[in-house]
């Protein structure tokens, strides 16, 4: 595993939990329908032979690369977390962590302290460019 040095930060005079530097992005990315083909938890026995989407592999592998934390997050269930790291490792995915029972059914609105950008993956990985999009937040 890569290691990342942590930025400290003060806010008020009152240490605050620790950032990556500017120029690291630290990547939450969905497994199925994402990486490979969409499996649901309901039919583990495909999982181990999903096809793989090669420009996911090879983005996602350049990203790692790159000094960028690489975190897999799934809806799978921790029971299929074992499957799951024998087909990373056969597919050759380099990461750093895998997250396990991330809630099912989309629309995600994710509430954080810190900066979060979300990708909606569309079929196709490459960079990432930057657009001005319409976003919500608090009042």
């Amino acid at each position: 595993m890569t290691k990342i040095k942590l930025i400290k930060k003060l806010e008020k005079g009152k240490n605050i939990s620790p950032v990556l530097p500017d120029d690291i992005k630290n990547y939450l990315i969905d497994i199925d329908g994402t990486i490979c083909d969409d499996i649901p938890n309901e039919q583990p026995e495909r999982m181990i032979k999903a096809k793989l989407y090669p420009k996911a592999l090879k983005t996602l592998n350049k990203w790692y690369n790159e000094g960028h934390i690489i975190t897999f997050f799934t809806s799978r269930l921790e029971i299929h977390r074992e499957v799951t790291e024998k087909w990373l490792k056969k597919n050759g995915f380099k990461y750093h962590a895998l997250l396990m029972n991330k809630p099912r059914g989309g629309n995600y609105h994710w509430v954080d302290n810190h900066i979060v950008r979300a990708t909606r993956y569309e079929g196709n990985f490459s960079d990432l460019v930057e657009k001005n999009v319409k976003i919500q937040v608090f009042k």
